[in-house]
């Protein structure tokens, strides 16, 4: 069942950035929703999930784009795996931490991808620091945000039963 929730997640923030790309920064998404789930996932499941998660999302996010095909999978089980250690390592419930947990799985993300590309020669980057840094802003309020949400619903689905009892 963990299986299917984490493949739904997966296929709605591919969705959503497929969809949504269009309207933010000129046709650009400033934000990787896909990274901020296999983080999520790989913080909640642990590193061979976040390795996992990270693989397909990236493999399924590659072929939907004109890149190479791969990159973006090996990119993601990285920083998936990682993530996935440090959640496991580290005490990662509180915001400070999840937000730095965030920020530099984008850097990370970020700088194997490009050094891939770089590395096999097929494109160069001009002073992507600013792009990286405003990605990672993002994803990481995005991430904060969709921890607090996930992790209110338990609560708020028990107090909306809760309601209904006392009404009755």
């Amino acid at each position: 069942m963990k299986a299917f929730g984490v493949l739904i997640a997966i296929a709605l923030a591919l969705a959503l950035q497929t969809t949504l790309a269009r309207f933010l920064v000129g046709g650009t998404a400033a934000l990787d929703l896909v990274l901020v789930v296999v983080v999520y996932v790989a913080l909640t499941s642990g590193p061979v999930t976040g390795m996992f998660a990270g693989s397909l999302a990236g493999i399924v996010q590659d072929a939907m784009s004109s890149g190479v095909i791969g990159v973006g999978g090996l990119a993601k089980s990285i920083v998936g795996f990682l993530a996935g250690v440090i959640g496991q390592q580290f005490l990662v419930t509180a915001a400070l931490p999840r937000l730095l947990i965030f920020l530099a799985a984008t850097v990370v993300h970020a700088a194997v991808f490009m050094g891939f590309y770089m590395l096999l020669g097929l494109r160069s980057f001009s002073s992507p620091w600013a792009a990286v840094t405003s990605q990672a802003l993002g994803n990481a309020a995005v991430g904060l945000i969709g921890f607090a949400i996930v992790e209110s619903l338990p609560g708020a689905v028990e107090r909306r039963r809760m309601g209904r009892r006392t009404k009755l």
